[in-house]
Parts: structure tokens; C-alpha cells; sequence
């Protein structure tokens, strides 16, 4: 996730302009911030106003009012926040510390939960935006609940959730679902867009944040249907496409960084409304139970193995065994910071450096982590 903060208001570009437009931007934004104050400061906080302010256009406008909003949205009481989990801040070496330090925080107090390949996306976001002690309260909020079904043992739940992409562009464009069908191109072009809530693969930091005061204010599921208008908005593209499954897939996993955000926004919520999930929910259980394409399958399971941080450590800790302990299964013991660490360290290798070269920490954080891991 190469993110640039460049523009740090987050806003869409559609508020943005000259002379006359560039009034009216400023005009709604001071409007908008002045509703959003009121409703921080209504006796009891109005949630439902802030939601609203969320989700229009343009967003919470600015990472300032995001840290005091997003705690509302999530039911977090700031005022009881852990200390900054981990070594004090004068021994942290950067941000990938304090990003390690939450992620262990949250894994440790919440034992259910299991760390997942592209978790990390989502909390140097949170990280990047409200600061370490904030940061890790609303990432356990949210892995407790928005994120808690990615956080199973396995890949079930997460592939149940993918499931409702093609029942809703089956819903609006019957045409596009049939020619995607036709190309066995599944659904894990998805994966990535969904887990991380796009932090991944958006480049840049204003639109990430702007979706994530959408998701934040909404149903969990809200992200599956913005991955479906997203889809739904490159139509042409697709059906311009050779119907088999490598020509859609690769040009679906290459995400277009021009997207109209506020348009596709406001489209998802529409289709939430016309389609909610319940009524989704026949159609998702019938394409659960049907035979998925040989090839999509490989793929799907090879995803669920890698994103299991047992086969993480399974392959680090390869090379540190002696030969009389390799018949032991490791695994079997309690999560301790060392193991896990190499796991989130393992799975954050590739993706992470990227996201800490927004703050322009090192890019080569990771080998230097090992060698303090193994003295």
C-alpha cells in the first residue's frame, strides 16, 4: 500500500476548485464541520448525525475531526484507553513498532482472533490516522466485530461474505453477472478490496480514509457492495475483455486509482437499500453449495493456507529447529510475542513496507526486526 498523504483533508476531488466552486467548497466544508461539532457536543452525542456526516459526501473532511468522531462511530470511550502497549516511545525505532505492538495487543487480549494477511492495512490506517493509544482501542473494537469474521481459524466466513458479490451485480446488470459466470472468474480478484477495506490497494491516503469513514458508519457488509459498484463501473471494460477467467481476473485485480468515490459510495448505499442482505441471503447459499471452478478453487485454498499464521511459522521456524524437535508440533502451544511477532512480522514483510513508507520509515524494517528477534 504505497499511500501519500499529499492533500490530507480527505476529501473528494469532487469539492474541490477555483473561484466560484473553490467558495462553495469552502462554504460546505465549514458548514459541514460545524454540524459535525454540534453533533459531537449534543448531550448524549448524536451517533446517528454523525453517521449521516460520514457517509455524505466528502466525508469527516479532516483526520483532526476523524479522531474525534470515528471513537463515536465504534462506541469506544476515550477516556479509557489502554497506556501505548509495548516498549516506551522513546525505544520504539519507528512506526512499524508501534504497528507490531498493536497488532500483538489486540491478538493477545482477544485469543479468538487470528491474525490475517492484510489485518496490518487496516491498522497502520487507524495508526496513521488517531495516533498508537486511540489506535488500539478502535482496532480491537473493530476486529471484535466489523472485521471479526476475517479473524476466523479459516477462510469460511470470509468467502461466505465474497459470496454476495455476484447475487448483487446479478441484481443490477443480469448481463455482466452471466459474462463473469461464463469466465469462471470467481470472486478472489475481491479478496484483497474486501479484508483490507481497500487499504491495499488504493494508493492514495485521502480516498482510503474517506472510505473508511463510510464502512465505519455503516453495516459491516458495506464493503462487498462497494467492491460490486466498483465492477458494476467498469462494465464495459469486462465484456470488452476474452471471456475466460485470466483476462477478467487480471483486469479486475488492477484496480483503477481515478475511481469516482463519491458517486460509487452513494451507489452502494443504494443497492444496500434495494438489496439488503437478507434478501440476498437464498441466492448466497445456493452459490455456496455449487461446485466452484477447479481452477478458482486452487486459488481460493491456496490464499486461505498462506493467510494462516501457523504456516507462517511453520516455515520460518523450519531452519531453527534442531532434527529431535521438528517432530514436535509447535503449534500446540500457547501464542507467545515471539511467535506471534513472526507471524505478523512474516506476513507483513511484503505489504507492509510499503504503507510505513508514507511516514518514510525504512523500507528494509523487516530484516533488522529478525536479527533482533534472533540475537
Amino acid at each position: 500500500m504505497a499511500l501519500s498523504r499529499a492533500g490530507g483533508d480527505g476529501l473528494s476531488a469532487s469539492w474541490s476548485g477555483r473561484g466560484d466552486e473553490g467558495a462553495d467548497y469552502n462554504a460546505k466544508k465549514k458548514r459541514k464541520a460545524a454540524e459535525i461539532h454540534q453533533a459531537l457536543i449534543s448531550d448524549p452525542t448524536d451517533v446517528a448525525a454523525l453517521r449521516r456526516m460520514a457517509i455524505s459526501e466528502g466525508g469527516l473532511l479532516t483526520d483532526d475531526i476523524r479522531r474525534e468522531v470515528w471513537p463515536k462511530l465504534l462506541n469506544v470511550n476515550i477516556n479509557d484507553l489502554p497506556p501505548p502497549p509495548g516498549m516506551p516511545s522513546e525505544q520504539r525505532e519507528g512506526l512499524q513498532e508501534e504497528l507490531i505492538d498493536i497488532i500483538l495487543y489486540v491478538l493477545e487480549r482477544n485469543p479468538q482472533l487470528h491474525y490475517y494477511q492484510g489485518y496490518h492495512d487496516i491498522v497502520v490506517t487507524f495508526l496513521l490516522v488517531v495516533g498508537e493509544r486511540l489506535a488500539t482501542s478502535l482496532v480491537e473494537k473493530l476486529s471484535t466485530h466489523h472485521l471479526r469474521d476475517f479473524m476466523d481459524p479459516t477462510m469460511d466466513n470470509t468467502k461466505h461474505i465474497l459470496n454476495y458479490l455476484m447475487p448483487i451485480i446479478d441484481q443490477v446488470n443480469p448481463e455482466l453477472h452471466d459474462f463473469m459466470q461464463s469466465a469462471e472468474v470467481g470472486t478472489i480478484f475481491a479478496l484483497s478490496w474486501l479484508i483490507t477495506w481497500f487499504g491495499h490497494v488504493l494508493s492514495d491516503f485521502r480516498h482510503v480514509v474517506r472510505l473508511y469513514d463510510f464502512f465505519l458508519a455503516c453495516h459491516p457488509l458495506m464493503p462487498i457492495y462497494f467492491a460490486a459498484v466498483i465492477v458494476l463501473y467498469r462494465e464495459q471494460e469486462v465484456l470488452d475483455c476474452e471471456c475466460d477467467m485470466a483476462s477478467v481476473h487480471h483486469l479486475l485485480s488492477q484496480i483503477p486509482q481515478d475511481l469516482p468515490y463519491e458517486t460509487l459510495i452513494s451507489r452502494a448505499g443504494d443497492l444496500f437499500v434495494q438489496f439488503p442482505p437478507s434478501e440476498l441471503a437464498r441466492e448466497v447459499a445456493q452459490q455456496q453449495a455449487e461446485r466452484t471452478a477447479a481452477s478458482t478453487f486452487k486459488d481460493f485454498e491456496l490464499a486461505s493456507a498462506q493467510q494462516r499464521p501457523d504456516m507462517v511459522l511453520r516455515q520460518r521456524f523450519r531452519g531453527f529447529l534442531q532434527p529431535e524437535d521438528r517432530t514436535k508440533n509447535i503449534l500446540t502451544k500457547p501464542r507467545t510475542n515471539r511467535f506471534v511477532k513472526l507471524a505478523v512480522m512474516g506476513l507483513t514483510v511484503a505489504l507492509g513496507a510499503a504503507a510505513l513508507a508514507v511516514v518514510k520509515s525504512a523500507l528494509e524494517w523487516a530484516p533488522k526486526f529478525q536479527l533482533q528477534l534472533f540475537p
